[in-house]
């Protein structure tokens, strides 16, 4: 199935564009999405561990199941003073 993926801050930065679509496969987690993400754009594996998932609104962990229908962004770390 085709996820698309909203991106914000660094991470929009780093894969030049404010979202990404990647294919895992039915029933997949959290963590196969950020796998697909990572080999779709290998610069984003530095954030990767300081990033959190949103699901529907809702921050999630890697063992959550993902849908095609659902609404998904890659939260990366954030700085500020």
């Amino acid at each position: 199935m085709k996820i698309c993926v909203k991106l914000f801050a660094v991470a929009r930065e780093l894969a030049g564009d404010s979202e990404i679509i990647v294919e895992v496969h039915d029933h997949a987690t959290i963590a196969e999405l950020q796998r697909a993400v990572v080999a779709a754009c290998p610069r984003m594996d530095r954030i990767m561990p300081h990033s959190r998932w949103s699901l529907d609104a809702d921050f999630v962990t890697s063992d959550v199941y993902v849908h095609e229908t659902s609404e998904l962004a890659l939260i990366p770390p954030v700085s500020g003073g």
